[in-house]
């Protein structure tokens, strides 16, 4: 299980699983619980590569929103 520590949203961690580059039980602690759970069971078994397009970029407040962090996180693996 990975951890992220996010800056700038409500979200204080995004924890998930990557296999073989696809990304399983996302889970975000704190946020908005509603939004946040339907976004983990649409991100289910997404390759990473496809989470990070669809969310890098993707604003609230603060000029990042919780995906945007998700994809920050997903980037830091890449490296």
């Amino acid at each position: 299980m990975k951890t992220f520590i996010p800056q700038g949203v409500c979200t204080k961690e995004i924890q998930f699983e990557i296999e073989n580059g696809v990304i399983k039980n996302v889970k975000f602690v704190g946020g908005c619980p509603g939004n946040l759970q339907a976004i983990s069971i649409l991100i289910e078994g997404m390759p990473i590569d496809e989470v990070i397009k669809k969310f890098k970029g993707n604003l609230c407040r603060n000029g990042t929103s919780c995906t945007d962090q998700l994809a920050k996180a997903l980037e830091t693996l890449q490296k």
